[in-house]
């Protein structure tokens, strides 16, 4: 079986490559060597790799900076989405492609299901939700849509190193205590992707590790875990804060929970609680340094 990733060198792409099965071919163009934005470029790479499957990690994520790049979020998040959706359906290609819990406002209090109704806030939700649109105009169900939350990783800048970071830095930290979601490690999620295409799911599906959690608590758990783990020398006090008094160019979801309970069941296996995850990241994390 051979597959395309897009995306390659982002934190779920570089999981990806990692945890990738036997007797899968993986053929990793990272942004600089195929941009999803350039069709042409596309089309030949289909051409010339001829894969069975195409995975879209490739996304513009950096949340607030979209507000003020509508057109770039959009030409990468959505029509990017669109150019290998088309390609898809004129190469008999399956097509699984990476969302994200941002295409909710948040306002519902319950875990929301891959049917609950979208409503973005921000131009980033807007933007992946709007490539999620065009996939399933395109392709209908055939296509495998998976969103997750909250992703960290060893590689790449996401918030478990950014906080071990201003552990190191600071005495006192301030973190939002009223946004909720699941912390996700990438690579449990890349191996549950993979385990999707062992399956051939298709539709509407979501993914993120057990669990609840506010930035506040992942960040004490940070804070617990790299000071067991050698990776913090001393500890530093951490303030939960409502979000307002911590105000960004983009509105997020106050609650951001994904309900997996279809997902899981189709994959024959329930995630790890996200404290787990985060403790094999860490492990991770302090042999390689």
């Amino acid at each position: 079986m051979k597959v395309l990733l897009l995306g390659a060198e982002g934190q779920v792409g570089r999981e990806l490559r990692d945890t990738t099965p036997t007797g899968i071919t993986v053929t990793a163009a990272g942004h600089n060597v195929l941009d999803i934005t350039d069709l042409p470029a596309l089309q030949q790479a289909i051409t010339e790799i001829q894969p069975d499957i195409m995975i879209n990690a490739a996304a513009y994520t950096a949340v607030d900076k979209a507000e003020d790049a509508r057109a770039t979020a959009f030409a990468i998040n959505a029509d990017g989405a669109a150019n290998l959706a088309i390609l898809a359906e004129e190469h008999n290609i399956h097509l699984i492609h990476i969302s994200t819990d941002f295409v909710f406002d948040g306002r519902q209090g319950t875990p929301y299901r891959p049917d609950s109704p979208t409503h973005p806030l921000s131009v980033y939700g807007s933007s992946k939700r709007e490539g999620e649109r065009q996939i399933v105009e395109i392709l209908g169900t055939k296509a495998l849509i998976v969103r997750t939350s909250w992703v960290y990783s060893s590689y790449g800048n996401n918030f478990v190193k950014t906080m071990l970071r201003l552990m190191r830095e600071k005495t006192t930290l301030n973190v939002v205590a009223d946004q909720i979601g699941s912390p996700t490690w990438a690579k449990g999620f890349a191996s549950a992707l993979w385990k999707m295409v062992h399956l051939q799911l298709t539709g509407i599906h979501h993914w993120s590790d057990a669990g609840v959690a506010s930035w506040y608590d992942f960040a004490q758990a940070i804070h617990e875990e790299g000071l067991n783990r050698g990776l913090l020398l001393r500890p530093v006090t951490i303030n939960p804060i409502p979000t307002a008094l911590y105000p960004t160019p983009a509105s997020r979801p106050p609650y951001s929970v994904l309900d997996k309970t279809a997902t899981w069941q189709a994959l024959g296996y329930t995630a790890n609680h996200w404290r787990i995850s985060l403790s094999n990241m860490l492990q991770r994390i302090g042999k390689h340094g």
